[in-house]
């Protein structure tokens, strides 16, 4: 019997098996919802070979017995199971090595072993994740009649939302998924679920038995990993599996292009879908909480103006930069005021970049120039330029009316440093703006509250952004921006387009964060409905409300189309005919602007 021919083979199947492991848990070739994981691939090498090295040993044992091959083989397999089991015959499996291997026995006996050993630990680890899935579906099951929130992940955001849900609803199942044992953070975030009294599930969102919970009851589905193409995929599977169960509610975490295109067949199934864009949602939501204190903030006309200024300093030029001088551009648009924005970043093509996203808005036709019935802004894009040189702060230096900060260089560390660089130059050009960074971390953000230094001085610093004010229900579920919104959005159109289309969406979130800005500044007739407006507020609103369209519309990176006919409309290419001042609409259009600009 050749031993050596066994014994290659059993190393052949650890090492296929271990780099089958590797490869799964490395680059995620299979979804976790599937039985090929890197556990049960081990496992499935530990016991082919185990068998194998058993099969010489019992042949040898069967050896002139009638049906030798076949009890062979089932010996062996018994004998593996055994092993498994912690209740191998050891002394005879060595004894025979040691009386009939020859030369390689020391490393047959010696692998032999060390499988003996291996093969009970991956027994007991798998008994563990047996019980502790049981009675995960055990508590899941108990709890179906309940209100369902379940996680595809467990992540700082996804917790910090759990737990503002549980403090809103103390009887709700909440449910995370793909919760690994061990993993760095998911520990000690599973203790805080399970003081949450919430269940946790290794498996992923997609393996999970949605049709265990009561139909009667809400279902809400977030796909909030920090992988967005992970969300999408997990998303587009959930609306396939229970799209067209009743009282679903469905919520994907994507900032990118991808996910606003993937995601809006979903008209024609019961299932209410929403997008989430984390970085417009914290852009909307600080200038609806806070964004009237722009115009109330803004500096007197200068003799010869009849505009009050507004003037916004953006640092960083990422997603939460370009996504606020964007925003800007169009919420500022009010009567008796005028907006400068300057832009710094340290990409040399930061202005370039933004004009490929924006050509329109940044066109010299219309930045910087006032024409009547025209959005007014002027808009500076610093290119290339450093927060910590010397070139930065003479800049900053000689920018002596600003009244508005925003800091957002990509890290709680950068965001913090700038911000109170900014403070100081400030303080020594005898100016005092806004100044607003962008700090992910709630734990920081309470500790730089009120932040002063040895002398006691207040660096007057709104930390924004943080885990807990984000990833809350107010927030994400029920937006009071976002109802405002839809209200708006029923004065044209079905509900299910709003939902459905980011275009849809994203316009009336803008239309009515703009109408809580008009309403604060008093701008006559934004607090009434459309059939009580007096001629001359129609008149004012329409117009007020074509030149915020036309900035936003330019911000959104549309451009004219060339003709003031609907047919030149093409929303592929971003082209629309009504880009034009005030005076160039049909009556038809005005009314339009009327109709969305009052409450």
């Amino acid at each position: 019997m050749n031993w050596t021919v066994y014994l290659t083979a059993a190393f052949f199947v650890l090492a296929v098996a271990a780099a089958g492991a590797f490869a799964v848990g490395k680059k995620s070739y299979f979804s976790a919802a599937s039985l090929v994981t890197p556990y049960n691939l081990v496992f499935v090498g530990l016991f082919l070979a185990s068998y194998i090295l058993l099969l010489p040993i019992y042949g040898l044992i069967c050896e002139g017995a009638q049906l030798w091959g076949l009890k062979t083989a089932l010996f062996a397999l018994q004998g593996t199971f055994k092993v498994f089991t912690i209740d191998a015959d050891t002394e005879l499996v060595l004894d025979y090595i040691s009386g009939s291997v020859g030369p390689i026995a020391p490393l047959y006996s010696a692998t032999v072993a060390v499988l003996f050993v291996a093969d009970p630990i991956f027994t007991f680890g798998f008994l563990v994740l047996l019980f502790q899935n049981t009675g995960a579906y055990v508590r899941f099951f108990l709890g179906r009649r309940k209100s369902l929130y379940l996680f595809s992940s467990l992540n700082d955001g996804a917790l910090a939302l759990a737990c503002d849900i549980r403090k809103n609803h103390p009887g709700a199942l909440i449910v995370f998924t793909g919760v690994s044992a061990g993993e760095k953070g998911d520990d000690e975030r599973a203790e805080r679920v399970k003081a949450l009294g919430g269940v946790c599930f290794k498996k992923d969102i997609l393996a999970i038995n949605l049709r265990l919970h009561s139909a009667a009851r809400p279902m809400y589905l977030f796909a909030i990993g920090t992988d967005e193409a992970e969300n999408i995929r997990q998303a587009l599977r959930l609306i396939q599996v229970c799209g067209k169960v009743s009282h679903t509610h469905l919520y994907v975490f994507s900032t990118g292009i991808e996910g606003e295109l993937l995601l809006t067949h979903t008209a024609d199934i019961p299932m209410k879908v929403r997008r989430i864009n984390q970085v417009r949602s914290l852009i909307d939501r600080v200038l609806y909480e806070r964004g009237p204190e722009l115009f109330r903030n803004a500096l007197p006309a200068e003799a010869g103006e009849d505009c009050r200024n507004i003037h916004a300093v953006v640092l960083g030029l990422g997603r939460h930069g370009t996504e606020m001088v964007r925003t800007l551009a169009w919420y500022c648009q009010m009567d008796g005021y005028h907006v400068r924005i300057d832009a710094f970043d340290r990409d040399v093509l930061a202005e370039e970049r933004f004009e490929a996203l924006c050509p329109e808005l940044m066109s010299e036709t219309y930045n910087g120039v006032t024409r009547p019935g025209e959005a007014e802004y002027t808009i500076r894009i610093h290119s290339g330029m450093d927060a910590d040189t010397k070139s930065f702060a003479d800049q900053i230096l000689r920018m002596k009316k600003v009244t508005y900060v925003f800091v957002a260089l990509g890290s709680d560390a950068e965001n913090v440093k700038a911000a109170v660089n900014l403070r100081m130059l400030f303080e020594r050009a005898g100016i005092s703006p806004v100044i607003q960074a962008v700090v992910y971390d709630s734990d920081k953000k309470d500790a730089l509250s009120d932040l002063v230094n040895y002398r006691g001085q207040r660096y007057r610093i709104e930390w924004i952004g943080d885990l807990k004010s984000s990833f809350s229900e107010k927030v994400i579920l029920n937006s009071e921006l976002e109802e405002a919104a839809l209200r708006l959005h029923r004065k044209w159109g079905k509900e299910e387009a709003f939902w459905q289309y980011e275009y849809n969406y994203r316009s009336s979130m803008a239309s009515a964060l703009h109408m809580a800005a008009r309403i604060a500044c008093k701008i006559p007739g934004a607090d009434k409905p459309e059939e009580e407006l007096t001629e001359e507020e129609r008149e004012r609103i329409e117009l007020l409300e074509h030149r915020r369209w036309n900035a936003y519309m330019r911000a959104e990176g549309y451009v004219y189309s060339g003709s003031p006919e609907k047919s030149s409309r093409n929303d592929l290419a971003k082209m629309h005919h009504d880009l034009v001042d005030y005076s160039a609409l049909t009556e038809e259009e005005k009314r339009k602007d009327s109709r969305v600009g009052t409450r």
